[in-house]
Formats: C-alpha cells, sequence, structure tokens
C-alpha cells in the first residue's frame, strides 16, 4: 500500500470569470469544490492508476468532513482530527490568469502534533511506500517532516518527500534520508542561495554536494525540457515531447504519483523515470488538477527517452 501524507490539506475552490472587477461585485455562475493539497493531488492520481493507496493527515471542522466525502471512492481514509477547521484556497480564473487567496489554514497544538506522529506510526506496518507533499500548517516546528521520515524508515518503508523551503532544507541537514526528492530548478536555487541552470554538467555538480549525499532517487523537473534525475551515483536526463499544455497545475504532484507507485512495484529505473513523466504530462494536458487519462498513457510513454550522461 502507499500511504500518502497532506498535513495542510483544503477546499480547493475555483471562481472562472470573464473579467475581474475590483471594488465591486463579482458574480459567479460555475463554482468548483475539490479536496485539495498537493497530498491529495497525488492520492487522486495513485487512486485513478489503480493503486492501493491510503491517505493521511489533519482534518478538522465542516471542511474537513466535506473533504472526506469527496475523496475517490478507492481512497482508504485514514486522517487525524484535529479542533481547528481545514482551510480553503481560491483561485480566480480570470482574463487568462489565475489569482489566488490561499488561507493559512488551523494552527496545530503540540498534543495534536504528538497525536499525529502516534497515529503515523501506527499506520506504518500497512504501508510500503510514504508519500509526503506540501506545506507544514502553523503550529508544527520545521523539523516535523524529519519525525516522519525517521518513523517511515524505522518501518523499513521508502519515502517520497516533496516540500520545499524550510522543511526541505531541515530534512537534507539531519542524518535523516527520504528515498526521494523532487526539486524544481527554483527549489534548488533556494537552498543552495544560487542560481541553477538547466545545464547537465551544473546540475550533475550540484546534485553531487554534499547536501543531498545519503538521498537515493533525486528527481528534477526541467519542465517543457524533461527531467534529469541522479539515482545514487547514476545520472540520467529525460526527453520528453511536446504536448499541449491545458492546466499544468497539478503536474508535480502526478510526477510524485509516479514516483510512489513505480517504487512500490518494484520498477527499474527507465520504467520509474517514464511513468513519473507520463503521469506528470497527462495531468497537464487535463482541465482539472491532479486528474490523468490513462487512454493516452502507452502512447505518450513510447515517446519518452531515458538517457545516461
Amino acid at each position: 500500500m502507499i500511504l500518502t501524507v497532506t498535513m495542510n490539506p483544503s477546499i480547493d475552490i475555483s471562481y472562472p470569470l470573464e473579467e475581474l472587477k475590483i471594488d465591486t461585485v463579482n458574480r459567479v455562475s460555475e463554482v468548483s469544490k475539490t479536496a485539495g493539497g498537493k497530498g491529495l493531488n497525488v492520492t487522486r492520481v495513485l487512486a485513478e492508476i489503480g493503486d492501493n493507496v491510503a491517505a493521511t493527515g489533519l482534518i478538522g471542522g465542516t471542511n474537513g468532513e466535506f473533504l472526506l466525502q469527496n475523496l475517490h471512492p478507492n481512497v482508504r481514509q485514514c486522517f487525524y482530527n484535529i479542533s481547528g477547521d481545514t482551510r480553503n484556497c481560491i483561485a480566480i480564473l480570470h482574463e487568462g490568469k489565475q489569482t489566488e487567496i490561499l488561507e493559512a489554514g488551523p494552527t496545530i497544538t503540540a498534543d495534536e502534533a504528538n497525536g499525529f506522529l502516534h497515529h503515523f506510526k501506527s499506520l506504518m506496518e500497512s504501508a510500503e511506500v510514504v508519500s509526503i507533499s506540501g506545506s507544514l500548517p502553523a503550529g508544527l516546528p520545521v523539523e516535523y517532516y524529519i519525525q516522519l521520515v525517521e518513523i517511515a524508515n524505522q518501518a523499513g518503508n521508502k519515502v517520497v518527500l516533496d516540500c520545499s523551503g524550510a522543511a526541505l532544507e531541515a530534512v537534507l541537514k539531519s542524518e535523516v534520508k527520504p528515498t526521494a526528492i523532487k526539486p524544481n530548478n527554483e527549489e534548488l536555487s533556494q537552498l543552495l542561495g544560487r542560481e541553477v541552470s538547466k545545464d547537465l554538467d551544473e546540475l550533475k555538480a550540484v546534485l553531487s554536494e554534499p547536501l543531498f549525499e545519503g538521498i537515493e532517487w533525486i528527481i528534477v523537473s526541467l519542465g517543457a525540457d524533461g527531467t534529469f534525475a541522479k539515482h545514487w551515483d547514476t545520472f540520467y536526463k529525460v526527453d520528453i515531447p511536446k504536448i499541449q499544455v491545458v492546466n499544468p497545475v497539478g503536474s508535480g504532484d502526478s510526477t510524485v504519483a509516479g514516483i510512489s507507485s513505480a517504487l512500490s512495484h518494484q520498477a527499474d529505473d527507465v520504467s520509474l523515470l517514464k511513468k513519473a513523466n507520463v503521469l506528470g504530462m497527462l495531468n497537464a494536458q487535463e482541465k482539472m488538477t491532479g486528474h490523468v487519462n490513462m487512454a493516452y498513457y502507452d502512447e505518450l510513454y513510447k515517446q519518452l527517452h531515458v538517457r545516461t550522461v
């Protein structure tokens, strides 16, 4: 089983408008509300491709109830209840632009933080791969993901960690290492405090730095230029075909779903990289975030080329 972790989930609300008018009333005829958060995008894709998936994280209030009611029916629900209300995240789609209003979410108490650690540990026996995604809510220390990764490692489970900023830096500087991380160029630049280009030689040098030592898989998204990856001491470049992009939001989460799925199925390197990239591309071709149409999977899969560099 693959266990996904979303510590700060949300109800994602989409308001499409022909024009966003400031300081007046905007009336919306169509409203979309979905269970959101990076980890739940991963969850949805895993359920759609037929993997055995369970979802955990922190939920609370009426929004938390709505979230549970709107999960994919094939997802096992293992959430931990908190006193605060799950947040809303609003996206206003207007004039070809996307303006977002993101609530910070509830503040987690010390008792809730400790309670979730015990709850998380109880789920380890039935999991093989743990996929941890997104930001930490207020109240949790920046080192919290270190504790989750350590619990999963002690249970012998593989861990895919997709976060950024201080939370990722804390994990990388600790002795506790996830199996895989998926930074992009911007996140690498933020971590290292300098601009990181898409040059392959520079990427090889960057991923060989001590900060990334001990991590089995480092998979760097290069957007339309494909992917650069490091598996232990082997470097790979994934070349992808040009596709018609409809909505790129959630493509990184779909890629994480592919990594997690491939690890669960013990896929070889080339198969892992192809699956991860194809799922990310399929998401980009759909209007809905965190959704893939598997009817196009095989066709795209054949067009990807993975080479060592």
